[in-house]
């Protein structure tokens, strides 16, 4: 089975091969959905100035070439096709799709190795809303990334080394390493930073002792690589408390913090600079990748060794982006990573290639986050001017939930209720961010993403909940309605139309990192499922054995589109609401 838009656009470059010559089969068809018919092609009108005809004769003789298309083709206006597909092949292809366990969505052949660098949250401090994004829109790409059969290789880049280290390690002594355990792990890791700054700002003997720590960790020291790691096991516990919560796919084994690359640092600075690549500037070592200029219109420098010696974040990228390519296989790398450092990987890139390190084979790209906004337009932060800890976000998320749920007078014993506010809770989170550009600001809005009508996680739940209790009050399971699939009503053809597009949905979803686009096809089918809902009985009295049949196998099929688009996207789906 395959998207009618893609069987169309064949079909017609097909045609006009036929028409007018080999040398416009590559023509693009320009087929886009109608009010007039299933869809229209406007590809007369583009080619009629090339060919040197009317763009009415141009159509007929594309309509021509299309004689035995299973639907039906006309020309209007000054020349342009409406095409009604045929209802017995949107049923044949309906069946198909539902018979398919994979829904239409083929593998990419051959499948590819891709790296995804997200979350990234810094270990010194606590995991605030701005890292939310980078985690949903990462892992809902690898999640889509791993279904089309390409190798995912996650990487949770860490911010998990450097100079605050020191003093947070000397903290750690000061109060106890079971205080200090219990309070990273409960979450306090700003606070406990915060502590840690004020301690080295006034007081000179502990700024010392935490330079001289740096020292010493750099060196690989054991009793203080022993420290770091008390300090970096209960971080991450804490890190890993959070992503259970909001139910993504990270694990320990994709850690891949700037600790790891530490080690390489000196040798990616060595061969940049023997290479050529690198060169020495106002003591510092740079590249100057070309096509980068500064406000004074000089070259622009992306620094890997500053003049003191020391690295930064240009440094580890580079060490990174080497790994990545020669020792994991990467052919394509996605950087989940906020839209402020456009400038930054833009140049990486650039450098990367430049020193023959990012060969044309392997796709580097940024994957840019947007800021995440309040209701008044503002970066998202608490009454004080803090960044709102990401744990409170999703517990009030869940608290909004179950109070929604109790407001709807929904019936369910305690336990169920929060299981299923935990559920909508996330799912409403997650959705609301998945449903937007991830490149464009976002504003936070618990009263909109909790609501159950609209492009929201919960409205989404609630069409499946919904279908499955079609099913309970049937006395069917979703997987034994087998069809055959009868396409009679326009609420029953524009619903089995709108599904066959699923496969192509995921495929331009995986291959340009817009899970939004995801989002709306889904919500488009959500939205087209609630008018058959109401128009086309299914297990009410009256409606016989046969339509019911007919219908059931359809609700079936939608189900499964949505329960398995949901999962891609990491939205639970809980079976009741």
């Amino acid at each position: 089975m395959t998207d009618p838009q893609i069987v169309l656009t064949e079909r017609v470059q097909q045609a006009l091969a036929n028409a007018f010559g080999s040398e416009y089969a590559d023509a693009d068809p320009l087929i886009r959905p109608s009010q007039f018919a299933d869809f229209q092609a406007n590809v007369a009108m583009s080619l009629a100035k090339r060919l040197r005809r009317a763009p009415r004769e141009v159509a007929e003789a594309i309509k021509t070439e299309l004689s035995d298309f299973p639907g039906t083709v006309e020309v209007s206006g000054p020349g342009f096709l409406n095409i009604t597909l045929a209802d017995s092949w949107i049923e044949s292809e309906a069946q198909r799709m539902l018979d398919d366990p994979r829904l239409g969505v083929g593998s990419i052949t051959p499948s590819q190795t891709v790296v995804i660098d997200y979350s990234a949250p810094n270990a010194a401090k606590e995991m605030h809303v701005g890292h939310l994004r980078t985690t949903i829109v990462g892992d809902s790409l690898a999640r889509l990334h791993s279904h089309l059969g390409n190798t995912v290789i996650r990487q949770n880049h860490l911010g998990d080394w450097g100079t605050p280290f020191g003093m947070l390690i000397e903290h750690l002594l000061e109060i106890g390493e079971e205080t200090a355990v219990a309070q990273l792990e409960a979450g306090m890791g700003t606070e406990f930073y915060q502590a840690a700054r004020a301690k080295f700002d006034g007081d000179d003997d502990f700024k010392l002792r935490a330079r001289t720590r740096v020292t010493t960790l750099q060196s690989g020291d054991p009793a203080t690589m022993r420290l770091w790691h008390v300090f970096m096991d209960a971080t991450v516990r804490y890190f890993n408390k959070l992503y259970a919560l909001l139910g993504v796919t990270l694990t320990d084994a994709d850690l891949a913090g700037e600790s790891m690359y530490n080690p390489m640092l000196g040798k990616t600075c060595d061969d940049l600079e023997s290479s050529g690549v690198a060169v020495l500037s106002e003591g510092a070592l740079c590249l100057f990748p070309p096509g980068f200029t500064g406000s004074d219109d000089k070259p622009l420098p992306l620094i890997i060794r500053k003049s003191d010696g020391g690295y930064g974040y240009a440094t580890t990228d580079m060490a990174a982006i080497r790994y990545r390519v020669h020792d994991l296989k990467a052919e394509r790398i996605l950087y989940v990573v906020g839209s402020d450092q456009a400038l930054h990987f833009r140049m990486v890139f650039a450098a990367a290639k430049l020193a023959g390190w990012l060969p044309e084979s392997v796709s580097a790209e940024h994957v840019q986050i947007g800021m995440m906004l309040g209701k008044d337009g503002r970066r998202f932060k608490t009454r004080s001017g803090e960044s709102v800890k990401l744990m409170d976000l999703l517990h009030e998320a869940v608290d909004r939930a179950e109070a929604a749920i109790t407001e709807r007078g929904l019936d369910y014993d305690e336990a169920t209720r929060k299981e299923i506010a935990h559920a909508v809770g996330m799912g409403a989170v997650k959705y609301a961010d998945l449903s937007v550009s991830h490149d464009s600001e976002y504003v936070l809005d618990f009263d909109r993403m909790i609501s159950f009508t609209g492009n929201t996680g919960p409205y989404m739940q609630y069409a499946t909940a919904r279908i499955r209790s079609i099913f309970r009050k049937a006395g069917v399971e979703p997987a034994d309605a087998s069809g055959p699939i009868v396409l009679a009503a326009p609420a029953e053809r524009a619903l089995g139309l709108q599904v066959l597009g699923f496969g192509e949905t995921i495929a331009q979803v995986t291959a340009e990192s817009e899970p939004h686009r995801l989002c709306a096809f889904l919500f488009q089918t959500a939205s087209l499922f609630s008018t058959f809902y109401d128009e086309c009985p299914v297990a009410k009295e009256g409606v016989d054995a046969e339509t019911r049949k007919q219908r059931l196998a359809l609700c079936a099929l939608v189900l499964d589109v949505l329960e398995t688009g949901l999962d891609l996207l990491g939205v639970p789906v809980p079976e009741r609401m």
